[in-house]
């Protein structure tokens, strides 16, 4: 089974309540806004805000485009 990306219509980013974009190739979603990456773990988003990766701003642009 694999990440439901109609998901992405209701999940928002814990910390701002933002857009989270979904990178495939990384298996994360990521909030631009705060440089947060949050990873999927067996299908499942990990929405917490001290399991998330920081990015750079240049991943965050490579990413979001």
């Amino acid at each position: 089974m694999a990440f439901d990306t109609k998901l992405m219509e209701i999940l928002a980013c814990p910390v701002c309540k933002g857009k989270l974009d979904y990178d495939k190739t990384a298996k994360e979603l990521i909030c631009h806004f705060d440089r947060l990456a949050y990873r999927i773990e067996k299908d499942i988003p990990v929405l917490l805000e001290g399991e998330a990766r920081e990015i750079t701003t240049s991943q965050s642009t490579e990413q979001g485009s």
